[in-house]
């Protein structure tokens, strides 16, 4: 695990893209993408960028249950308003959050991933250390599943919505082996609040406590975080 410390927002979305544009010329095909803040200087990167991205495919980690793609808290929507309406790809995934059965859209999502392996995964991380909507406690062999959000993620999300009465209590979500079969991940955080995470993933132990914390066992990750996220790391 590659840990590189940044000074600023800015500069992490420069490291990001820079890693990214080399897989794209190395010749990746599949890019895993994330929402929330984490990425959103990157994504700022890639469309001020020269990259075509219109014969390449992208598969997002997750979805809230209950929401449709014009929602403007659906990732449908992050996706589209941060990056797919400047730089479109050929095929773009997410799960669908209004399907009618959960289990067959998560089967479905599944062999999109079995069809498109992912040769880089965006992530950011939560501070109770899960990654995409894999809370603690989520075996390491999990895959794409609906996920019963705690109650400190539908928390910490209240502030996107009017009321924490609107916030979906649930999301299809890729599981944890799916991620930890991109051949390259990169992870990415800012501010204090998420350095005990960071620390936990780290230098903490493997365990399904700190979910982030199984990335110590794949072959190619970078950890990307400004100063404040990093901080406590030895």
């Amino acid at each position: 695990m590659k840990v590189i410390v940044v000074k600023n927002a800015s500069e992490l979305g420069k490291q990001a893209f820079d890693l990214l544009a080399k897989a794209v010329d190395e010749g990746a095909k599949t890019l895993g993408l994330a929402t929330g803040s984490s990425p959103v200087e990157l994504y700022q990167e890639m469309v001020a960028s020269q990259l075509d991205f219109s014969q390449m495919t992208s598969v997002n980690l997750d979805e809230y249950v209950g929401l449709s793609p014009e929602n403007p808290q659906s990732y449908h929507y992050f996706m589209n308003q941060h990056l797919f309406q400047y730089k479109p790809f050929k095929r773009s995934y997410l799960p669908d959050g209004q399907a009618k059965d959960i289990q067959a859209e998560c089967s479905r999502y599944n062999q999109i991933l079995a069809d498109n392996p992912v040769d880089l995964q965006v992530l950011g991380i939560r501070q109770n250390g899960h990654i995409a909507f894999n809370e603690p406690g989520t075996p390491f062999d999990s895959v794409t599943h609906e996920v019963a959000l705690t109650e400190s993620t539908i928390k910490a999300n209240a502030r996107f919505f009017d009321s924490i009465d609107e916030v979906p209590k649930s999301a299809i979500c890729m599981g944890i082996a799916n991620i930890m079969a991109a051949k390259e991940i990169i992870l990415l955080a800012k501010g204090e609040s998420k350095a005990k995470a960071i620390k936990a993933m780290v230098e903490g132990p493997v365990t399904t406590d700190v979910p982030a914390s199984v990335l110590q066992k794949h072959p190619n990750v970078t950890v990307i975080a400004d100063q404040a996220a990093a901080s406590l790391l030895k």
